[in-house]
């Protein structure tokens, strides 16, 4: 509770008319990004998470730029697994590739997300997990939006997060 209180406070769910990544409109927008670079916020979802992954047997943390990228650090970090970052887009400059670091045949990786709504980013990381010969044994979000369809785990769901609006929100007495 003391993390949906958090996120609140520092208006990370937020009200009005958005269009989200996946294209779809929306009237509540959940600004993790915004939420993670708060330090104590950041090390509560990578605690979190990896408590959730404590019922998994992983190698490594993967994720997608740029949101995953400081969830998947604080997992890293609580974890002591080493991380995957991919690219939304390959690299044609420097060394090049979709990703940074590596994946070696048969790893168990647990792909993290900072939001999901239709599962597309995530499951594009899945993709290229096992293209690049890992096995992935979870898909972790910070917030399930829950409209996806599918079956992975979340720290939180986004209607929780709606119905203790009220109870945290700085604004009312």
């Amino acid at each position: 509770m003391k993390l949906v209180r958090r996120l609140i406070e520092v208006g990370a769910l937020k009200f009005g008319d958005f269009i989200l990544s996946s294209g779809k409109k929306s009237n509540v927008y959940v600004d993790i990004k915004l939420a993670v670079t708060y330090p104590e916020i950041l090390e509560m979802i990578g605690s979190e998470i990896a408590e959730i992954l404590k019922k998994y047997e992983v190698d490594r943390i993967a994720c997608i730029e740029l949101g995953g990228v400081p969830i998947a650090t604080a997992v890293s970090l609580k974890t002591k697994k080493p991380l995957v970052i991919f690219r939304k887009e390959l690299k044609n400059y420097g060394l090049g590739g979709d990703m940074i670091g590596e994946i070696r045949e048969g790893e168990r990786i647990a792909v993290v997300e900072d939001v999901i709504t239709t599962g597309k980013s995530a499951l594009s990381v899945a993709e290229r997990v096992k293209k690049k010969g890992g096995k992935v044994v979870t898909l972790v979000a910070v917030v399930d939006r829950e409209e996806s369809g599918m079956k992975f785990e979340s720290v939180l769901k986004l209607s929780d997060l709606i119905k203790a609006k009220d109870l945290f929100d700085p604004t009312k007495s």
